[in-house]
């Protein structure tokens, strides 16, 4: 899956060969494997339909980029995509991933679904200076790619 600057993952999946898009719900030959919740849709698609009031939970809304939940494998995704140009606040928001990923699975483990928190970074990631937020990344249980996300990490078909 490749991304650009302010690409969502319902965009990519509607340009992915194989892969159809109907409301929220992401389709692979005409079989539902996904379902998409990012911003607000996490509570009023997800979380509130099942009981769920986030506020006796954790403290504060969390309100991911894009998330993805996977029926095959219960997994919900959150997808921070990342873009940058210049150095700014973004080079401290990678390292709120522990905090984000632990609310999150704080806010799911009622519904038994399993979390994954990924970033999908730009090239200016790469720089030299990036090497240890990356690293801490990784080592808090934290995932990162570049400009793509392999349909492979999702447990999604690739498409032919």
């Amino acid at each position: 899956m490749h991304f650009e600057e302010r690409t969502s993952l319902k965009t990519v999946f509607e340009q992915t060969k194989d892969y159809s898009v109907e409301g929220n719900s992401v389709y692979y030959k005409g079989e539902k494997v996904a379902e998409l919740y990012p911003k607000y849709r996490l509570y009023k698609g997800l979380l509130e339909p099942k009981g769920i009031d986030y506020s006796k939970i954790i403290s504060k809304r969390l309100l991911p980029d894009d998330a993805l939940l996977v029926l095959e494998n219960n997994t919900l995704f959150i997808v921070e995509i990342k873009f940058q140009e210049v150095a700014g606040s973004v080079d401290e928001k990678l390292q709120t991933c522990d905090f984000k990923s632990k609310q999150y699975h704080r806010l799911l483990s009622p519904l038994k679904i399993k979390v994954k928190y990924t970033y999908v970074l730009n090239e200016w990631f790469k720089k030299p200076e990036y090497n240890d937020v990356l690293d801490y990344i990784k080592k808090v249980g934290c995932f990162y790619f570049f400009n793509e996300v392999p349909f492979d990490f999702f447990g999604l078909p690739k498409p032919k």
